[in-house]
């Protein structure tokens, strides 16, 4: 594994997406404007550009929308000069041949080819850049989640991949590992001697995650009416922050080790049978109404969404690992579209003081409690009770705050995209998934599928700019918690 950034290409594959727009091409700019981005070319390649003049233009808009106050326009032009865009059918051998002879003219430079394509193509497009010779001893490829969309496909789509690349040179991405907050839970766990002894089933009652959006589908209709919100975010966004969350110290701090560790993790998940699926997990689907004060419409109401879909747009899960570690420990896992509040936390909740000293304050004790925030601001905030200044005793609930842009005010945290793309140039793989941890993931969220099938009732409902449906309330309710959104 090298930290150093050679000279490279990268060919972005599906460059007229909106992945490629909105997030790979301003996190490339970003690192260009700020002399991060090392010696190299980009090529945007897709299957047409109606007009190539207003695709860069639409990059640049994409860019300043994204960066906001950090796009520097002086910059642009020679960035720009970087990238060239390309007309290829990447399934097809001849349609490579002028990017290929461009290619050829750095030989020894880090490829990276980043597919931002539908994942029913990964293998067929591996094939033909094999055929075509462009896979080097230092080609990566790059493959975008969902990695499948169940664990025959995930298998079959590794499977074809690792026919014409070796499992070093494959990087499957999920962004969420490229937060500096995600990174920062490492780094809070395993260099503090105050959390680590307290990191087990004998101090924490149990933990939330919550990845909450605002938007609907945004254009994205059909697709996620496809996938829907256990394909698209628990398989993999979640459940990567329940590995981080749950997982042992590594032996070291390097790809292997890390990645070990979060496999062990998701073979220790409880399986999910028909009860399990019926009593701990709750789908439902968002209906017309307000979300940050503008009336939106319903899921059916979407644009390439069939008005019979059952397809889910909320999840809520109840998770157990079954370990030394996180015996009788929950994880409450949730995520929806047009949810009250974009937000992205973990929540570890501590147990109850075993003795209550202070018995005249007991209506105000509450529990200690660690949030981990990864959006919309990226902070680590400890809640601890205190005493009011004054000659009585009275509890107030207050935090610690660690705030990024507080903190290190000056210094630009990377973007998650910024990140990454340079781990790959680098040759990182410690914040990608290995095939093992796709495939364990798959064959833990399956049966949910299946049961939701079995089952066959319809989603729940619930209104856009709420929390979710009451049954994911009651879901909490009748183990006697709640959710915490009111910390947001």
């Amino acid at each position: 594994m090298s930290q150093t950034a050679h000279p490279f290409d990268m060919i972005i594959i599906g460059a007229s997406g909106d992945l490629a727009r909105r997030k790979l091409v301003p996190a490339l700019f970003n690192l260009h404007q700020y002399g991060a981005l090392p010696e190299g070319r980009i090529f945007a390649v897709a299957r047409n550009y109606d007009d190539p003049e207003g695709y860069l233009a639409k990059l640049r808009d994409s860019s300043e929308e994204q960066l906001g106050t950090s796009f520097d326009a002086e910059h642009w032009p020679d960035f720009i000069s970087r990238l060239k865009t390309s007309v290829v059918d990447a399934t097809e051998k001849k349609s490579w041949s002028m990017v290929a002879n461009a290619l050829k003219k750095h030989p020894d430079r880090i490829r990276v080819f980043y597919l931002a394509t539908p994942p029913s193509l990964y293998g067929d497009i591996s094939q033909t850049l094999s055929e075509a010779g462009l896979v080097t001893g230092t080609t990566r490829i790059v493959l975008e989640k969902p990695i499948g969309s169940d664990l025959q496909s995930a298998e079959d789509i590794n499977r074809r991949v690792g026919e014409f690349f070796e499992e070093p040179q494959i990087y499957r991405i999920d962004h969420y590992l490229g937060k500096e907050t995600v990174q920062n839970l490492m780094a809070l766990r395993f260099s503090n001697a105050l959390f680590e002894p307290l990191w087990r089933s004998q101090h924490i009652d149990h933990v939330q995650i919550t990845v909450a959006e605002t938007l609907g589908m945004e254009g994205r209709g059909d697709y996620y009416d496809q996938a829907g919100a256990l394909r698209d975010m628990v398989q993999n966004h979640l459940l990567q922050l329940l590995c981080l969350t749950a997982m042992e110290p590594p032996a070291r701090l390097d790809q292997d080790a890390i990645r070990t560790e979060k496999i062990k993790v998701l073979k220790s998940l409880r399986p999910m049978g028909i009860e399990d699926v019926k009593r701990k997990t709750v789908r439902a689907q968002y209906r017309p109404g307000v979300v940050e004060g503008k009336e939106v419409e319903g899921f059916h109401q979407e644009k390439n969404i069939d008005r019979k879909s059952t397809t889910e747009t909320f999840v809520a899960v109840k998770a157990e690992i079954e370990n030394w570690r996180w015996a009788g420990v929950p994880f409450y896992l949730r995520t929806g579209k047009r949810m009250g509040h974009r937000v992205s936390e973990i929540i570890i909740q501590f147990k109850t003081v075993p003795h209550l000293l202070f018995e005249d304050q007991a209506n105000r004790l509450q529990d200690n409690r660690l949030v981990i925030r990864l959006q919309p601001d990226e902070s680590i905030k400890l809640w601890l009770m205190i005493k009011k200044p004054g000659s009585k005793i009275v509890l107030k609930r207050t935090h610690l705050n660690l705030n990024m842009a507080d903190t290190y005010e000056g210094r630009r945290p990377p973007l998650a995209y910024e990140r990454l793309l340079m781990d790959v140039i680098r040759g990182n793989a410690t914040l990608f998934m290995h095939r093992d941890e796709v495939e364990e993931a798959w064959r833990w969220v399956e049966p949910i599928l299946q049961g939701w099938e079995e089952l066959g009732t319809r989603p729940r409902i619930y209104s856009a700019g709420s929390w979710g449906p009451a049954e994911s309330i009651a879901l909490m309710v009748r183990d006697e918690r709640e959710w915490l959104e009111h910390l947001v």
